[in-house]
């Protein structure tokens, strides 16, 4: 925790230095908007006294002008644009208001009052707390219209960004839908995010990430649920919060938080999201796989069966929806439809995903048809998450699975798993490549968990394993991963190891080894990929892995193409 008492989620601790350099995470992009069209569409115009009031501030000078937009990057700043200035640990948000002010923004929400603009400035103690009390706000102004609004969040350790992704393409067919860009999840990028709610808008999904207990039900009090989603609990952030128990405690809070008469969407297959059933106020709908975690006299709601990957390794299912229907006398009789569906993106762990999105969407009143049409055309989530590129150099291709946005444990066993399924129904199957970085936040137990992930590796028979490191800690922990990986081959094939290149027979033990940046590891994916011309690489690590950078650098060449 911070000094002033609010934490900042994933590897984006640096989030608000960042925003605040006029470097940050934003770069101009907001939250999409279905029905305009717009990257950035306008807040419920404010006027400055309004603002002022909301925020408990004290107005420098009012110079009559309305606020029609927020942001805290300087470059993205407009006509009506107020600018909320960030004081990070190496570059203060202050220095830039004039900047602001010069590309159009009528205010800035300060923390102390700036010298040589003529900008109206609104000084408050905290112009993160202020943020978050103007998205309330600007929330509070959606709700007190008389058309309807929902407000739909979701956490998990795992599936957050794809799931707020599907639900985001679901939802805009029913209505005008808000959701944020990327994983913008925490005290700062939820509230840019609301405060893009406007009057026309029906609903907003809102991600809400969390690295220590209270993170969470600070968030929900910016943007109270009406329906809350809670994917998963596994043990990203183990370091930050200390224990597993803990981080059920902090994602509980989502269902803790809703509003009287809410509805609760857990996962039927995990047994801390099942045991979050005791906060739901209201209805609770169940996904899941096999419901191994239902309670007694409950069924669950949105599942599938039959789950199998097609020939270009998009997962296949068939969907079935149950519904409680009620009856004359009084009890409730059980209605199931049934769909085909084929996921347009990949990986087999999106099932859950998927499943959780549709669930909100069919209660909401999206049918089962329309429902597999949207997740049938749904090819790209936010980047850097499962997207499939073919990539092309001088003497070499393959295929990238760019995973490289963020990791955990549980989000890398997903990875490694989706490309051990790539190309399953080949007569000639790849040759499969993990390229992996560290995982961060793990704490005590981040020696152990990254040899887990290379044991996995060579247990799924990836053809060849690359752990990446930059620095003394990430090199640390490739050795770890690698470690992991010959230990585990050696326990299953002793004094008998072939290499993938000498063995025909399937009995083949991993190539594993370590790259002490990202270049190495490109000369490497070069190399391999120029003797095995049907190479696919998985690309998985925290983003201070750099893995990223590797996947645009890959998805920039000329012959660079999404499939």
């Amino acid at each position: 925790m911070n000094k002033r008492g609010y934490e900042v989620e994933d590897d984006a601790k640096d989030f608000r230095q960042q925003l605040a350099s006029d470097e940050g995470l934003l770069s101009g992009e907001g939250a999409f908007d279905k029905s305009s069209g717009d990257l950035e569409p306008e807040m419920m115009t404010m006027s400055i006294d309004e603002i002022a009031h909301s925020v408990s501030g004290i107005v420098d000078f009012d110079n009559g002008h309305k606020v029609s937009s927020v942001t805290t990057d300087s470059r993205t700043a407009g006509q009506g644009s107020l600018f909320v200035a960030i004081p990070g640990t190496r570059v203060d948000g202050h220095d830039f208001v004039s900047v602001a002010a010069r590309q159009g923004a009528v205010a800035a929400l300060v923390e102390h009052k700036v010298a040589d603009t003529d900008i109206t400035q609104i000084v408050v103690d905290d112009t993160v707390r202020a943020l978050g009390m103007l998205a309330r706000h600007n929330i509070d102004r959606r709700r007190e219209l008389p058309d309807p609004f929902t407000i739909i969040g979701i956490t998990g350790s795992v599936g957050k960004t794809t799931t707020k992704d599907l639900l985001f393409s679901l939802l805009s067919r029913l209505g005008n839908t808000i959701s944020p860009v990327g994983s913008f999840n925490n005290e700062i990028g939820l509230p840019l995010t609301a405060l893009k709610v406007h009057a026309s808008t029906r609903f907003f999904t809102a991600e809400m990430g969390a690295s220590h207990i209270g993170d969470i039900d600070y968030l929900t009090k910016i943007a109270p649920p009406d329906i809350s989603i809670a994917l998963i609990v596994g043990i990203a952030h183990l370091g930050e919060f200390g224990s597993v128990d803990n981080i059920a405690i902090a994602k509980s809070e989502i269902i803790q938080n809703l509003l009287p008469g809410g509805i609760s969407v857990l996962n039927a297959d995990d047994p801390r999201v099942s045991a979050m059933r005791r906060y739901a106020p209201g209805k609770i709908l169940w996904f899941g796989e096999n419901g191994s975690q239902l309670p007694a006299g409950s069924h669950l709601n949105m599942y599938a069966t039959g789950i199998h990957t097609d020939d270009l390794d998009h997962p296949r299912f068939l969907m079935h929806a149950h519904d409680e229907l009620p009856t004359a006398n009084d009890a409730n009789s059980v209605k199931e439809d049934t769909h085909q569906v084929t996921l347009g993106i990949r990986g087999t762990h999106n099932v859950m995903n998927a499943l959780a999105a549709s669930a909100v969407a069919h209660e909401l009143g999206l049918s089962l048809p329309d429902i597999a049409d949207v997740l049938g055309k749904q090819e790209r989530i936010s980047p850097h998450r499962m997207a499939v590129s073919k990539v092309a150099g001088k003497e070499s291709s393959f295929t990238l699975i760019d995973d490289s946005f963020n990791a955990n444990p549980n989000s890398v066993a997903a990875g490694v798993q989706g490309l051990a399924d790539w190309g399953a129904n080949q007569r000639t199957p790849p040759y499969r490549v993990a390229v992996l970085g560290a995982m961060l936040e793990l704490g005590a137990d981040e020696k152990r968990l990254h040899a887990d992930i290379g044991a996995l590796c060579a247990r799924q028979h990836i053809d060849q394993l690359i752990a990446v490191g930059g620095n003394e800690q990430l090199n640390a922990l490739a050795h770890d991963i690698v470690d992991g990986a010959e230990a585990a081959a050696a326990a299953e094939h002793g004094d008998d190891m072939t290499t993938p290149a000498d063995n025909t027979d399937g009995n083949k033990a991993m190539i594993s080894s370590c790259a002490s940046n990202i270049d190495e590891a490109d000369a490497m994916v070069a190399q391999i990929s120029a003797e095995h011309p049907h190479t696919v690489v998985l690309l998985k690590g925290s983003h201070a892995s750099g893995l990223s950078t590797l996947a645009d650098r890959w998805n920039a060449t000329p012959k660079a193409q999404q499939s």
